[in-house]
């Protein structure tokens, strides 16, 4: 298994700002490491598949990162400082608020000739202003970094370092593994340079798994963390015989299960001892909540209950 991951990392290239990176995870650990801070990393969205070097084509996922963003403001509220590695351009904490026509419908444009201003509409007020306030109250606070990834490659060079770092956390990290990582990829080695030309025949794609990182995650980098993965299914059959399966396999804490079509109001977690439903009544989904709120809160406390456990 070791050499399959290790094999990985031997033939493809870090990202070109690999090490800018590295240095901003290494400050941010080492100043709240001095806090003795609870800390997570939240990964979100999906990563791509290059099929050739210059890439012009790719293989994506429909992840558009919307569990990851949402977790990581509850993350926050809950007092954890905050790694947020997202997939580029996918969605991120607070902006996620405001994504498409919505944030330019809150804006009021007022036409006084040379002195033109850009007002917030009233009603639109009492919407944008907590939003603002957990967004500033975060970033001058230093209590999130943000991080972002585009290739499944960049992915696992990033939260190799990332883990690295949390490494000096012990119990105090938490891993919320919510990114959608490509089971399949193209081995550098056997892609082309240049853009697949269409000309001639179809081209014989031929992929290989992705090395599961969970393993040396779980029992190398982190060992003491408190790791949490997600395990997507369309049937609901398989689900917890899946979620069990990973978690037997990798022995890390939590397997958080969810069917595709009901993701947005029913979870399952998958823990070593149990299994147990979370799911958002019809008046909570009419109001706006979303279960990212009870999902964080009970994550939040298995890992509370894992850091008193571990000092015993």
């Amino acid at each position: 298994m070791s050499s399959h991951w290790e094999a990985f990392y031997a033939t493809h290239l870090p990202p070109t700002d690999f090490e800018d990176n590295r240095k901003l995870l290494q400050e941010f650990c080492e100043r709240h490491d001095q806090n003795k801070e609870r800390i997570v990393l939240i990964t979100s969205g999906g990563t791509t598949v290059p099929l050739e070097h210059n890439t012009v084509r790719f293989v994506d996922n429909f992840s558009a990162g919307t569990r990851g963003a949402a977790s990581a403001e509850y993350f926050l509220d809950h007092g954890y400082v905050t790694i947020f590695m997202h997939r580029l351009k996918s969605l991120e904490p607070f902006t996620r608020h405001f994504s498409g026509q919505k944030f330019m419908d809150m804006l009021e444009l007022n036409e006084r000739g040379p002195n033109t201003t850009i007002t917030v509409k009233p009603d639109s007020v009492d919407v944008l202003a907590p939003i603002l306030a957990n967004y500033k109250a975060a970033q001058e606070n230093g209590r999130i970094l943000y991080v972002s990834f585009t290739t499944v490659s960049d992915y696992f060079w990033l939260l190799r370092a990332a883990c690295e770092c949390l490494a000096r956390f012990g119990s105090r990290a938490l891993l919320y593994l919510a990114a959608a990582v490509s089971d399949f990829y193209v081995p550098a080695n056997q892609m082309p340079t240049h853009k697949i030309q269409s000309g001639g025949a179809a081209p014989n794609i031929q992929l290989q798994l992705v090395p599961k990182l969970l393993a040396p995650l779980v029992s190398l980098w982190v060992p003491l963390a408190f790791v949490v993965s997600f395990k997507l299914e369309t049937d609901e059959n398989i689900l917890i015989t899946k979620s069990r399966e990973a978690l037997n396999k990798y022995k890390h804490k939590l397997v958080i299960g969810n069917i595709l079509q009901t993701r947005r109001h029913r979870v399952i977690f998958v823990t070593p001892e149990d299994n147990y439903e979370l799911i958002l009544s019809r008046e909570q989904v009419l109001s706006g909540m979303e279960i990212e709120e009870i999902i964080v809160s009970s994550v939040v406390a298995n890992h509370l209950d894992y850091i008193k456990n571990q000092k015993y």
